[in-house]
């Protein structure tokens, strides 16, 4: 992509996202959405391939239905309230559909089967926008609408779409489905919590966000998309290798790590609202994702796979990529946990 177009089109991504997050008025927000959707169809084409098209056409077919649902609620809200205000939503078919659109828009199950295909069918960078600046805008509008929102339609989306988020990744050696059943995972995680303490969704997204940003970055130093190519990492760059257990283990949510603070909020949060099996169920759910995260760092950093040479010293070219963000953005993801009770006071 030339760097003119580059230019116009990650500006129009950004003015979408910025647009929803500002406004206060349906029209806007919807009009934001439908920018962002039409700016990031040229990034996923970016690798202009039959698999990338094929993603890019999955992606603008759910993301055009979920905007039709999207504008469907707010008539029927202005039917009922007579304002465009995004407030308290008083109809609950109306708060219903746009609950649903958004769930489409973000990919929580059962809306969800497009996530793993568009992943795996656009490059690395683009996947990484996918899983994580996209995710921005509908979980912001959730946010805002929270109080109108239907509690049982939310904590059955979230139940599921961390079920499917364990399941479905449990199965796959390649890296983008992996993360993007992750993603899946993680947003369950974020609506099962949206009702009862919105500020706790917004904590969990930007550790989401910070986690998958360090591990699509270290896939992309090193070239790698699926589980064989990851596991040749320990003879080309040690520290990468033990760099990506690090992660893994943080996205699972293991204790000593970043990952850990979301999980352990929301379910302190969750079992002060008197709900116990929720998250009993969903602690039990994410050990799946720590299943296939510890398949990860074992192909990774665990065992020493066969390579092509004899020597134990780096053979391939180094590379030539600049990955500024990587040292912050892997410290912010394995070593948050001693700011636990500053985030809870913010909370």
């Amino acid at each position: 992509m030339k760097p003119p177009i580059l230019i116009i089109v990650t500006s129009t991504i950004i003015l979408g996202t910025m647009i929803v997050l500002f406004s206060s008025h349906w029209l806007m927000i919807w009009i934001g959405f439908e920018m962002n959707m039409l700016a990031i169809i040229p990034v996923l084409m970016k690798k202009f391939n039959p698999r990338a098209m094929e993603a890019s056409t999955k992606y603008f077919l759910t993301q055009a239905t979920a905007s039709m649902l999207l504008m469907l609620g707010i008539i029927i809200n202005l039917l009922y309230s007579g304002h465009w205000t995004i407030s308290m939503i008083p109809n609950p078919v109306a708060s219903t559909v746009i609950t649903i659109a958004l769930a489409m828009k973000l990919g929580l199950s059962p809306f969800h089967f497009w996530v793993p295909e568009v992943t795996q069918g656009v490059s690395l960078s683009s996947g990484m926008i996918l899983l994580t600046w996209q995710k921005i805008a509908p979980l912001s509008v959730l946010y805002q609408i929270s109080p109108s929102i239907n509690p049982n339609l939310l904590v059955t989306m979230a139940a599921t779409s961390v079920l499917v988020g364990g399941w479905g990744g449990l199965n796959q050696t390649q890296l983008r489905k992996i993360l993007a059943y992750s993603s899946i995972a993680h947003m369950g995680w974020m609506a099962a919590i949206m009702v009862y303490n919105p500020t706790l969704m917004i904590l969990n997204l930007a550790i989401y966000i910070m986690m998958t940003l360090g591990t699509f970055m270290l896939f992309m130093y090193n070239l790698s998309t699926t589980t064989l190519s990851l596991s040749h990492t320990w003879n080309k760059s040690p520290l990468i290798a033990s760099l990506i257990l690090a992660l893994m283990l943080s996205l699972g949510g293991l204790p000593p790590l970043s990952g850990f603070i979301p999980k352990w909020m929301i379910i302190q949060e969750l079992t002060k609202n008197d709900m116990i099996v929720m998250p009993t169920f969903m602690a039990i759910t994410a050990l799946l994702n720590l299943y296939f995260y510890m398949r990860l760092t074992y192909a990774t950093a665990l065992t020493m796979f066969p390579s092509a040479n004899n020597m134990k010293m780096k053979w391939q070219f180094e590379s030539t990529k600049k990955m500024i963000l990587l040292p912050p953005l892997i410290v912010a993801s394995t070593m948050l946990l001693p700011l636990t009770p500053m985030l809870s006071i913010m909370d």
